[in-house]
């Protein structure tokens, strides 16, 4: 499979199988966002993985419901990748604060995206997800207040691997070459 049918192919999952996903398979994923670029080589990234079921269940009941329900299928994902922003480089602050970018975000979601792809590569399905209760994911994993968690990942064996139509602007709409 070529890079473009990769992408086309990968797609958010809500619905997965009880089959578990090997922490060989995590593993890769990781590594593949371990690789990702980053401003100024900040990688201001970890993850912390739950692939217990039954803390996955805990943790989703936790953080997936009342106003964030909607992602409450979260529950049923073999695993859950908690993605902790870790403090950037002073360089990359800097040059974030006078540009008024959080360049820590990007690098975060293009370190995401790695892994999102690497997981569609092996036959695993995924979902970004960034409406949760933050303050009980650090509370229930006893982590720092400090720090920021902006996105989970589900992940998991998608229940139907048919794809879905993706609708999305035509090349036309969002390509301008400038002569």
């Amino acid at each position: 499979m070529n890079f473009l049918e990769l992408v086309a192919r990968r797609q958010s999952i809500r619905k997965y199988t009880p089959k578990p996903v090997s922490r060989e398979i995590i593993d890769r994923c990781l590594e593949a966002a371990r690789l990702a670029p980053s401003a100024c080589n900040s990688q201001s990234w970890s993850f912390i993985i739950i692939d217990d079921r039954e803390m996955v269940k805990k943790l989703s009941q936790g953080v997936f419901s009342g106003i964030y329900s909607m992602n409450s299928f979260a529950k049923n994902a073999a695993a859950l990748i908690i993605v902790v922003t870790e403090r950037e480089k002073f360089t990359a602050r800097l040059g974030g604060y006078f540009r008024g970018v959080k360049y820590n975000l990007i690098d975060i979601g293009i370190a995401c995206e790695h892994f999102m792809l690497q997981a569609e590569s092996e036959g695993v399905g995924t979902c970004w997800l960034g409406w949760f209760n933050a303050d009980r994911v650090k509370k229930i994993l006893s982590i720092p207040k400090a720090k920021k968690i902006d996105v989970l990942i589900s992940m998991g064996y998608a229940e139907d691997r048919s794809l879905r139509q993706k609708i999305r602007r035509s090349l036309g709409e969002i390509r301008h070459y400038f002569n």
